[in-house]
């Protein structure tokens, strides 16, 4: 029998079982990744560990470079991209549990909202940051205010990619990598796997075709597009999650007009870019070597994309505002219906009340006449 008043000790989990793996997988993936920083400290692995943490494909010869270095893409992109992946993982985790787990607790959310405030909640950070840096890259690269650098110099000035554009790709492809395991470590649901694992698998397809096919400018500037509409989706879903409603309601109609803003955006900068500007190109054979894939059929087929991602983001977005609607006139009709309950309820008790009434007046000339008889 159990003692009353001895607190029992939780049994710490087995260790390599699911539990303890789960509980502890930050620190196992950070011990991952501290031995790669530190192979850097030593001569013999150094270059080994180097692949997995700096940039790879240096483009610019050193000893004739007077400008910025450039880089392109290949096989060794493929490590520095696990790398980060892991570091994604640590900040998953460094994030969830000193900023968000404490926000929680002051909150006080049911199950329901938890999880999808914590979502919310990493998304919100990483798609600011997203959209800050991407922003700068635009500036810095002179991609902002002339149009025409998104196709012009096709592909020897786009295949050569600046440190910051090719190291913003790479994070990007290692943040959508690492929210698969995500599913695991933090014991996601069946019902929310499908559509998490639907927008990393579209990011990590968009990202990667963007990265290996050289139309990284035009990439750059449809994330920053949909980064700052995300951004704001997801603030006024936290302010929502806060039951701050006056402040979320606002929030969601500025949302719908940026929404449908963003998605035509889109689909002008791919026509622009896939249908008129790429095309006055000269070269439009298929050169893999020199990054040339400015082909008739790749342009058709990155424009149909585009616009299929958008088209259908557009439909989820009609159809989830038309079941708000019919999901407000159901609890409408169901209101009025209560009401009309409510009022014949009281109609039925008045007149039961009259009703009593009038036999409690008759009851006197009832006994009057039986007297008279007797």
């Amino acid at each position: 029998m159990a003692i009353k008043g001895i607190r029992k000790t939780p049994k710490n989990p087995p260790i390599l079982s699911h539990e303890f793996v789960i509980q502890n997988h930050a620190d196992i993936v950070s011990c991952v990744a501290m031995v790669f920083v530190l192979g850097l400290m030593f001569q013999a692995t150094a270059p080994l560990a180097s692949v997995f943490i700096a940039v790879q494909h240096n483009a610019t010869e050193i000893e004739a470079a007077e400008g910025p270095m450039t880089y392109t893409y290949g096989s060794r992109d493929a490590a520095t991209v696990f790398f980060y992946c892991l570091i994604s993982i640590v900040m998953h985790a460094i994030i969830q549990e000193y900023v968000l787990d404490k926000v929680n607790r002051k909150l006080h959310l049911s199950k329901t909202k938890h999880s999808k405030f914590n979502e919310s909640g990493q998304l919100l950070i990483f798609t600011v940051v997203s959209a800050a840096w991407g922003f700068n890259i635009l500036v810095k690269d002179d991609l902002l205010l002339d149009i025409t650098t998104l196709w012009t110099d096709y592909p020897s000035s786009h295949a050569q990619m600046s440190f910051m554009l090719k190291f913003f790709f790479i994070i990007q492809m290692s943040y959508w990598l690492h929210c698969y395991p995500e599913l695991y470590f933090q014991k996601t649901k069946r019902e929310e796997i499908q559509g998490k694992v639907q927008r990393a698998t579209l990011y990590l397809i968009f990202c990667t075709a963007a990265y290996l096919l050289n139309f990284t400018r035009v990439a750059l500037v449809l994330l920053n597009l949909r980064f700052v509409e995300d951004a704001l989706h997801h603030v006024c879903r936290l302010l929502y999650f806060a039951e701050r409603a006056n402040a979320a309601s606002t929030g969601f109609r500025i949302w719908n007009v940026v929404f449908v803003g963003s998605r035509l955006a889109s689909i002008i900068m791919a026509i622009l870019t896939f249908h008129y500007g790429l095309p006055t190109n000269s070269d439009h054979t298929l050169d893999i070597p020199t990054g040339n894939f400015n082909t008739p059929i790749i342009r058709l087929s990155a424009l149909i994309a585009v616009c299929l991602v958008q088209a259908w983001m557009m439909w989820n977005f009609i159809h989830f505002h038309l079941r708000q609607m019919r999901e407000r006139q159901a609890e409408i009709v169901a209101a009025r219906k209560k009401a009309a309950e409510r009022r014949n309820k009281r109609g039925r008790k008045e007149d039961s009340k009259r009703s009593s009434e009038e036999d409690v007046s008759e009851l006197p000339e009832v006994d009057q006449q039986t007297r008279r008889r007797k």
